[in-house]
Formats: structure tokens, C-alpha cells, sequence
């Protein structure tokens, strides 16, 4: 991510293209936009909270949310959806709308609601 560009337009850029991917059959992609959008709403989560954290990649963010001692579990647990590894037949295991849920996570952790 470009340092000049804030963390909300990232998020939306990562949210729009997720949803275009969708909406023309490409689930495994939306996904992992789904998945950046998220990494990108942890690494603002925790400069705002003044912990030093490099630009790692959108799953090691979200192994690090998991892991950081004061994340509530319904949060680890969120956290965890984007995690799952796809079935054989390119599913998720778990029944999660990871598009809403990377917006969901802005709510919880940055308090923003989005679209």
C-alpha cells in the first residue's frame, strides 16, 4: 500500500474489487480481496494503538490479530474465516461472508462504518 494513501481508500479500492469478482462468478478471488481489505483495517487497528507493525502480508496480519494477547475471541474468531483453507471443491469449510466480514471488522476494530 502506497504510504500516501490512507488506509479507508485502500480498504474500499481492496472491497470494490472484491465485490466486482463476485458478482462475475469469481469467489476465490473476492475472497482474497476480502481477505487484503481485512489485513489492511489490522495493521490501522494497531498503529492506532501505537504498536510497531511493518507492513507484513494480509495473513500475517490476521495470524498476528489472532495471536495478540488482548484480541477478544469473537474477534480471533472472526479472524480465523480468512484463515480456512478452501475445500477440493473450492469452498470455504466454514459458512462466512468474508466480504461483510472485513467490513465488519472495520466496525470492531477502527469503529468505521462502511458500505
Amino acid at each position: 500500500m502506497d504510504p500516501k494513501t490512507s488506509w479507508r481508500t485502500a480498504f474500499d479500492q481492496e472491497l470494490k474489487q472484491a465485490e466486482a469478482s463476485r458478482a462475475t462468478g469469481n469467489e476465490g478471488k473476492a475472497r482474497v480481496c476480502a481477505r487484503r481489505a481485512a489485513g489492511i483495517v489490522i495493521r490501522e487497528h494497531f498503529s492506532r494503538l501505537g504498536i510497531p507493525f511493518a507492513p507484513h502480508s494480509a495473513y500475517q496480519n490476521l495470524l498476528y490479530l489472532q495471536a495478540y494477547q488482548n484480541t477478544p475471541e469473537h474477534i480471533q474468531e472472526v479472524a480465523g474465516h480468512f484463515l480456512e483453507r478452501i475445500t477440493q471443491e473450492h469452498e470455504l469449510p466454514v459458512e462466512a461472508d468474508l466480504i461483510a466480514e472485513a467490513r465488519w471488522l472495520a466496525f470492531e476494530l477502527l469503529g468505521e462504518q462502511v458500505n
